[in-house]
């Protein structure tokens, strides 16, 4: 009970040196816990919406759900209608219904303006039936009754302004529908952002399908008693035919699994930025108790000369430390909840739609937080609270706070020595693997290896780092420079640890620059040497070219050519026997010259020739293949073929790697008109001279549809660079909270080295040293510690980034870039973060009474 006390007394009185560790705990389960209840929330609104839209029994095509959301084709798989008859006579059905869903539309109003989301969502247009009205109800206008009316959903209306008697245009393969809004209809539960409109029966069919008579899937509702299970067989003893049943809850667990595992990739990730946060705040908490414990020292060994066992004391700080790890992990759990209610403003605000009412908090969720927490503070508290044990009754006779470590063991410097030269080699091996698979194996290893052997080397570069950074910095602004340098190399271990909290962030910010802008580099060199057409169509979501676009396209004035290019889906059956799935790139001949690959064997021109085709060199060595050898090819939903291998092209390429090359007229001798493919991008080439009116008639051509962008090699790269940009600067914002948990540790050092050093600064003051100088003083020595902080992540960073760009290499993107701009951006940055780190203890320090200071013990 005497230790819980003294734990407590001690706790109360330094609660203002507590707190920033406490924010920095905070912010971290914040983050874990935020991560969760995001994520928790979207999956429930995910499993509300697919629960309320699963007819009892869904009877599909066999194929349906095999493929990506958008068709190939454009059109989505079907079933005949006489399939709903058969379903409707089965036992136990109330009634069975047939529905039209269709995701390969783009719908536009009347000023050509895209109602789709911009979160990636599904556009879905379909026929209104009586099982959308478990999920949907009609609260304006009535539902669809010819060609000429269309519903749309509320989201859709409220976000772009529709209302009753307004025109549609809805884009699909088979034609535009023109159509005005008859109805708006509201959702029962959350649309997290989806666009959706409804057509009459007959409308959806002959529009979205080509032809009437067909449906997409039939909803099937139970009588009352009978279970989805046993209405799923009686279905499908009833129907007999190649088809797809899936009861509710198997129909909305394939399309969670489907959405599931977005979700997952992005919570392990958010999650992997708490964890680093979680480390710097270790540094964080770490410092504060061991400058704790060297300010206590007098302290302490006066209770050990009272007869306080080592224990007792190693206890007593340990208890602190969990009075710590509980105030803030409960504080961070209730932060969590208001930064993913955060989250879901911001998602809103982007366009994806997520209530509050949905919002899911799980019961393991502020149990993980508080554990992590708490034992993250226990982890970094414990070696002061062992060294604050081992102090000795005879401390009771020594001046409190003397620095007891001014010189970075010998045991310390092995390790980080040993720790660093293996993380080195490491990275040299990942720099010269041959196989990307194994380099990364490497990579990982480097990383670990070599961060933390910074952290453990890091009191020993101190001491030469900061003597160097000093003469650049500090030496300028004369004895108050100089008396900066020696506070900061004072105490190496703690300047090191305090450097090695902002080193983390900044490592990862330097090495993802370097990816991201060797990536840029890489892919525009490899545009440069290999790509010959001027312009390049495409769909931002990965629509297909629509006919009606296509033409368009192809009637613009100044083009020389136009190159189709579709994906095929095929069974191909090598010579030595193995049949694997592989996707075939038909093309128009043309696209030899839009695209210059190089070949190890054969001409690619013959390629295109009658039953010819390509190979990658990969594949052709992995089964043996050489020029003139003859394959099998299973068309998907086609006929099967022998072609021969008229070239084998290179690999070493990023664009198009591993690509199949066949003549479009080739496949479309196997496989049906309906079956086809459309194109998934298409490329042009201009007229000699005629480059920019030919841009500009493609622009005007496509200027009906606005879901497809023309892009020359400038827009295509200035595109790419935009996406990576985007990326990293998502990156950047989450590793912005290590950032923000390493400045308070910097904050937190400045504000207990003031403390330590309050005699001191007395003493100085009385000397003549001006307030002024004093604050300039502290803030230099801030200055010099994020700088510290920031070389040494830095150049880590960097080194990181280089062995990571020659793993990619071996994937084609083998130009390295540092992006210097950015580098000595964050490196000068960093001096001003060290400054606003600065401003309160600098502040308080020019505050302090000189006699009182000079009193103090």
């Amino acid at each position: 009970m005497t230790v819980l006390k003294t734990s407590m007394r001690n706790f109360v009185a330094h609660k203002g040196r507590m707190a920033l560790s406490a924010v920095a705990v905070l912010l971290s389960v914040a983050f874990v816990c935020g991560t969760l209840v995001f994520t928790d929330t979207m999956n429930t609104t995910f499993d509300k919406l697919f629960a309320a839209t699963s007819a009892d029994v869904t009877v599909s095509p066999k194929s349906a759900g095999e493929d990506e959301e958008i068709s190939q084709t454009g059109r989505p798989e079907t079933l005949p209608a006489s399939v709903v008859d058969r379903v409707a006579g089965a036992d136990g059905v109330k009634a069975a219904e047939g529905a039209v869903v269709s995701m390969s539309v783009t719908v536009v109003n009347s000023d050509n303006k895209n109602m789709g989301s911009t979160t990636g969502a599904p556009t879905i247009a379909g026929n209104w039936t009586r099982n959308d009205l478990k999920s949907m109800e009609i609260t304006s206008g009535h539902a669809p009754r010819g060609p000429t009316e269309v519903m749309v959903d509320a989201g859709t209306a409220d976000k772009h302004g529709l209302g009753l008697g307004d025109e549609l245009r809805t884009i699909a393969v088979t034609g535009d529908i023109r159509a005005k809004i008859s109805g708006i209809a509201t959702f029962k539960v959350t649309n997290p952002g989806a666009a959706v409109v409804y057509f009459d029966t007959a409308t959806a069919q002959r529009k979205l399908l080509g032809k009437q008579g067909l449906f997409t899937n039939v909803a099937v509702t139970a009588e009352d008693g009978v279970t989805d299970e046993q209405l799923k067989r009686n279905v499908a003893a009833a129907v007999e035919g190649p088809y797809k049943y899936q009861t509710s809850k198997e129909a909305a667990d394939a399309n969670r699994q489907d959405v599931g595992s977005f979700l997952d990739v992005m919570k392990y990730v958010m999650l992997g930025f708490a964890a680093i946060a979680f480390l710097v705040g270790i540094f964080l908490i770490f410092n504060t108790f061991s400058m704790l414990v060297a300010q206590r020292t007098r302290e302490i060994g006066l209770m050990r000369a009272l007869g306080a066992g080592r224990n007792q004391i190693n206890q007593s700080v340990r208890i602190e430390a969990l009075l710590l790890g509980v105030f803030g992990s409960v504080l961070g759990v209730g932060a969590g909840v208001g930064l993913a209610v955060g989250l879901m403003k911001l998602m809103g605000s982007m366009g994806m739609e997520l209530s509050t009412a949905d919002l899911t908090i799980k019961w393991t969720t502020p149990v993980v937080g508080l554990v992590l927490g708490i034992v993250v503070t226990l982890i970094a508290a414990y070696l002061p609270a062992r060294r604050a044990g081992k102090v000795s009754p005879m401390a009771a006779l020594r001046d409190a706070g003397t620095p007891g470590d001014r010189k970075a063991g010998l045991l310390r410097g092995v390790l980080g020595l040993a720790l660093t030269g293996t993380g080195v080699a490491a990275l040299y091996l990942a720099a010269t693997a041959d196989k990307a698979g194994q380099g990364s194996l490497f990579l990982g290893a480097g990383v670990v290896l070599t961060l933390i052997g910074f952290v453990v080397i890091g009191p020993l570069l101190a001491g030469g780092v900061v003597k160097v950074l000093s003469t650049v910095v500090l030496r300028m602004f004369g004895p108050v420079g100089r008396m900066a340098e020696r506070n900061a190399l004072r105490n190496p271990r703690r300047t090191g640890a305090t450097g090695a909290a902002l080193m983390i962030g900044l490592a990862l910010v330097a090495c993802l620059s370097v990816v991201g802008s060797s990536m840029v580099a890489s892919a525009t060199d490899e545009l440069d040497r290999s790509v010959g057409a001027d312009f390049i169509v495409q769909s931002a979501n990965g629509q297909p070219i629509v006919p009606q676009a296509q033409k368009a396209l192809e009637a613009a004035p100044g083009i020389a050519h136009v190159t189709e290019y579709k994906l095929v889906d095929a069974k191909l059956t090598s010579p030595d026997g193995r049949t694997e799935e592989e996707g075939l790139a038909a093309a128009d001949p043309t696209y030899a010259q839009d695209l210059r690959r190089e070949t190890v064997a054969g001409q690619l021109s013959a390629a295109y020739g009658k039953n010819a085709m390509s190979v990658g060199d990969a594949y052709a060595e992995r089964h043996g293949i050489e020029v003139g050898d003859e394959m099998t090819v299973a068309f998907k939903g086609g006929e099967t073929a022998k072609l021969k291998i008229a070239a084998i092209t290179s690999d070493d390429t990023n664009v198009d790697k591993g690509a199949m090359y066949v003549n479009i007229t080739t496949v479309e001798q196997y496989v049906p008109a309906d079956k086809m493919p459309k194109n998934m991008i298409m490329f042009a080439k201009a007229e000699d001279g005629r480059e920019k009116a030919a841009y500009t008639a493609l622009k005007d051509s496509l200027a009906a549809y606005p879901q497809y962008k023309v892009q020359n090699q400038t827009d295509f790269k200035q595109d790419l660079k935009d996406q990576i940009g985007q990326l990293l600067n998502m990156v950047y914002g989450l590793l912005a909270l290590a950032i923000i948990v390493a400045v308070l540790g910097v904050v937190n050092t400045l504000a207990l080295s003031v403390v330590e050093r309050t005699r001191e600064i007395g003493l100085m003051r009385a000397v003549g040293l001006s307030r002024r100088q004093l604050r300039r003083m502290i803030r230099l020595e801030s200055v010099v510690i994020a700088l510290f902080g920031a070389l040494l992540g830095l150049g880590l960073g960097m080194g990181w980034g280089a062995t990571a760009q020659k793993l990619l290499a071996l994937e084609g993107l083998g130009v390295l870039e540092i992006p210097w701009p950015t580098i000595l951006t964050v490196f000068v940055g960093s001096a001003f973060v060290g400054l606003f780190a600065a401003l309160v203890p600098a502040f308080r320090a020019g505050r302090m009474n000189v006699l009182n200071a000079i009193a103090t013990e």
